[in-house]
């Protein structure tokens, strides 16, 4: 796990801010953290130079947009070498269709969730991935009909989370 700057309350309200608007002009952002715009612009710049902040993307409604496949895939390697994991996963990250990938750990290795223009398109990427020679298994596909949520976790929720100590009742 990577090192952690010393996060206080205010600077979630930022994260969580961005996290849930995007890119705000510094009066919005200071009007929703409340801060003052000059200290509040300077935390976010910090954060950001920091790496809290990897990048900022529309939520794209995609069904409004286009036709689409998505499907939820398990994969299951046949050797559980770090060489067959980082071959796997450095294969997975060049693909486009794969839109979100998991490691697990358990019966399955990996989860990921693919988006293709048709069902055609989805099952000539499975072969694709299966000719890689990517120490592929077995596979399972569950095809999703309704997106029912996707969001990213409440940081000041989690933030504010401390493990109870011994003999602490929560």
């Amino acid at each position: 796990m990577r090192e952690r700057l010393g996060l206080d309350p205010t600077d979630i309200r930022i994260l969580g801010a961005v996290q849930r608007h995007g890119q705000l002009s510094k009066a919005r952002l200071a009007e929703i953290v409340n801060l003052s715009p000059t200290p509040c612009w300077a935390r976010l710049s910090r954060l950001r130079a920091a790496g809290y902040i990897r990048g900022y993307h529309a939520d794209i409604a995609l069904e409004r947009v286009v036709d689409a496949t998505r499907v939820i895939v398990t994969v299951s390697l046949n050797s559980h070498r770090k060489s067959a994991f980082d071959k796997f996963e450095s294969h997975i990250k060049s693909l486009d269709e794969v839109i979100n990938c998991v490691a697990t750990g358990g019966g399955i290795d990996y989860i990921m969730t693919v988006v293709a223009p048709s069902w055609s398109a989805f099952q000539e990427l499975m072969e694709d991935l299966l000719a890689a020679e990517l120490a592929i298994d077995r596979y399972m596909t569950y095809f999703a009909t309704r997106l029912i949520k996707a969001e990213q976790p409440n940081l000041a929720k989690l933030a504010a989370y401390r493990k109870p100590t011994p003999g602490q009742t929560k």
